[in-house]
């Protein structure tokens, strides 16, 4: 092979959460989806993939194979034990120690501030190359702030803005993503890299033609239940649409460790609006039963305050579902308004239930939304987002080289 084929050896590094667990609950959300599917399918190119993660349990073993050609490892920093978010800050340092014995990697890449901060220094003692993603990024007092994101201790932002400056790309998902970058962590633009999620077509897909619909319609919104997900919008949407057409309204996430009772306001929410019959809360999901969810029902929402891309979006077009979606962040890149679905700037309940009825009521309408939907999804691949990937780590090789 020539130099610039050679496979190289990556390490993935999530200090905080485990890519080997089920997305939907806890704190496992898209991005333990992305970085599992970009390990699988950069495997696929060739490469050899090492995901790097905190123990949270005294059963995990040292490594196991996920698929062949990715190594998921378990190193001891902190407790042997699930831990809330945001205390991952103390584990830095005894996970860095433990990272330093691993390898050899040609380039590593941190997911999250509390990855970056423990690699960082490991990538520059090895003279190879340093790729952050962040997923969320921080914001202090002084920025304005979505309702339901709240400001970040003054350890993370000074941390989010050091690997910003000297890691040697910066890996974000949408241009929505690369702008907070550039602006508020003060990133070099030509080290910022736009690499899109992908969609696995072949799980998310429509319903068979032909197939019987649920004799009730339902709605699905699925995420982690808390805040900065904006649910609380989509129970007042559905007690907006009128009764006739008003469809169940399924969750399907787990409470966030940081949330509190948010899982009981909003059943107070859904019961105080006289629709406690019409929410129903399922839990986290596997992959396969969450595409299955999707594809009975008659429309995905996500009401987010904050995305970077969403990732959920995406899999309910792939499922040939019309999206409703907030106007936050990413989520104007993976719905194409009035194409793949509806984009809503306001964030009023009676806009979204009017929206939600149309698709509900206008069969040709919803049908040219998931279709487009399908269409979109398809050239969204985990092979394609791979390839990015892999394009820039080469670059950043070449460079350092």
């Amino acid at each position: 092979m020539s130099a610039t084929t050679e496979p190289l050896r990556i390490g993935l590094v999530s200090l905080h959460t485990s890519p080997g667990d089920e997305p939907g609950s806890g704190e496992v959300g898209g991005m333990n989806v992305v970085v599992r599917h970009q390990a699988e399918a950069l495997a696929d190119r060739g490469h050899h993939v090492e995901i790097i993660t905190r123990r949270s349990s005294p059963t995990q073993p040292d490594s196991v194979s996920l698929v062949p050609g990715v190594c998921l490892r378990f190193l001891s920093a902190g407790p042997a034990a699930p831990v809330p978010k945001g205390e991952h800050d103390a584990f830095i340092e005894p996970f860095r120690h433990e990272l330093e014995a691993l390898g050899p990697f040609d380039v590593l890449h941190s997911h999250h501030w509390f990855s970056g901060v423990a690699a960082l220094p490991v990538a520059r003692e090895r003279h190879v190359p340093h790729v952050q993603s962040f997923h969320s990024i921080a914001a202090d007092s002084a920025t304005p702030l979505s309702e339901g994101e709240r400001a970040e201790s003054a350890g993370r932002m000074t941390g989010e803005a050091m690997l910003a400056r000297d890691s040697d790309a910066v890996v974000v998902v949408s241009e929505a993503e690369a702008h907070t970058v550039r602006s508020r962590l003060g990133g070099e633009p030509s080290r910022v890299w736009i690499v899109p999620p992908g969609v696995d077509g072949s799980v998310f897909r429509p319903a068979a033609v032909g197939a019987r619909r649920p004799e009730a319609p339902y709605v699905v919104a699925a995420a982690r239940v808390q805040p900065l997900k904006g649910l609380d919008l989509a129970i007042e949407a559905i007690a907006g649409i009128s009764e006739e057409a008003r469809p169940t309204l399924v969750i399907a996430g787990d409470s966030s460790s940081e949330a509190g009772d948010h899982m009981a306001e909003l059943q107070e929410l859904a019961a105080a609006h006289g629709i406690a019959d019409r929410v129903t809360f399922i839990g986290p999901q596997s992959r396969a039963d969450l595409a299955l969810v999707f594809r009975g029902a008659s429309a995905v929402l996500v009401p987010s305050h904050s995305e970077t891309y969403g990732l959920v979006a995406l899999e309910g077009s792939a499922s040939g579902v019309p999206v409703v979606a907030a106007a936050a962040g990413g989520l104007r890149e993976a719905v194409l308004d009035g194409e793949t679905g509806v984009v809503l700037e306001s964030r009023d309940p009676g806009v979204w239930a009017a929206e939600i009825e149309r698709i509900l009521t206008e069969p040709e309408y919803a049908r040219g939304l998931s279709a487009a939907g399908r269409e979109h999804a398809e050239r969204l691949s985990w092979e394609r987002s791979a390839a990015g990937l892999e394009d820039v780590y080469r670059r950043v090789l070449g460079r350092s080289a």
